[in-house]
């Protein structure tokens, strides 16, 4: 198979280079903001907000500062640099959470980037009477693990193997709170294949237009996450992409019924393909 094609293999060189369209979207953030700040408000319930691989409280700030504009409690891990599942590092996201439960007396939601998304959906695993729900954006949870640009970068920080994660088959499985998957199919970094999860009564996919580098603060990825907190603890329900909304937010059961292949292809090399015909 074609290595443009395979959702085994990382994302293309291409779509690795446009990964400074993060650089947009940051920019597209702030210019939206006026139009975001009218998205449903929340109800003061605490969020806990996990960054990616290599990244910190720093890199989730916009997202956190948004939220807490929006009503919610927002905070960050508190642990540094993410470096993945290092000694110590999985206890102390569950003590976090311990924490701002017995704070608030109320569930948290758990909204994790990347990597930052595979440990929330472990936390609520270990602890579902806690999380009301958790939010991933572009977190490869079902993705082999050789599957992304930054395995290497992984293996350096973490000091372990990419494929040395005790219980990785179970993670493909949805945790036993309501959870909704944030993903781009344009993402340079982890192939987008993985970051979707398995549909259920209370899992969903949402797909956004943008990089992977640029979803904590992509416009549309964070309406769709004020949307999502904003639904009363115990009402979850899907996404509604009817009306204007779906022509920003394509469905993504539209690639039901393609051929692995087409599904793995590359949004971007397909655009130059056609083009060059």
């Amino acid at each position: 198979m074609d290595r443009a094609l395979d959702p085994s293999r990382p994302p293309s060189r291409l779509l690795l280079a446009l990964e400074v369209r993060g650089v947009w979207e940051f920019q597209a953030f702030l210019a939206a903001y006026p139009l975001l700040r009218r998205a449903p408000q929340g109800d003061g319930h605490p969020v806990l907000v996990l960054p990616g691989l290599a990244a910190s409280d720093v890199s989730t700030r916009p997202l956190r500062t948004y939220l807490r504009a929006q009503g919610y409690a927002a905070h960050g891990w508190k642990q540094g640099s993410n470096h993945g599942p290092r000694p110590g590092v999985e206890a102390g996201i569950d003590l976090r959470l311990a924490e701002l439960a017995q704070r608030y007396d109320r569930k948290v939601s758990l909204i994790g980037w990347s990597l930052g998304g595979v440990f929330a959906r472990e936390a609520a695993r270990r602890s579902p009477d806690r999380v009301r729900q958790v939010i991933t954006l572009g977190s490869p949870f079902a993705n082999e693990p050789k599957a992304s640009n930054a395995w290497r970068l992984y293996e350096a920080l973490s000091g372990r193997r990419v494929d040395d994660w005790p219980g990785r088959e179970a993670m493909r499985l949805p945790p036993p709170v309501p959870s909704t998957a944030i993903y781009t199919r344009s993402d340079g970094i982890v192939a987008w294949q993985g970051c979707r999860e398995q549909e259920s009564a209370t899992t969903e996919n949402i797909e956004v237009e943008g990089s992977h580098s640029g979803l904590g603060y992509n416009p549309m990825a964070l309406f769709a996450i004020a949307d999502r907190l904003a639904l009363p603890e115990g009402e979850w329900r899907p996404f509604d992409r009817s009306g204007l909304r779906s022509l920003l937010y394509s469905d993504p059961k539209r690639h039901q019924g393609d051929s692995d292949t087409a599904l793995g292809a590359d949004p971007i090399a397909e655009q130059f393909s056609r083009h060059s015909a």
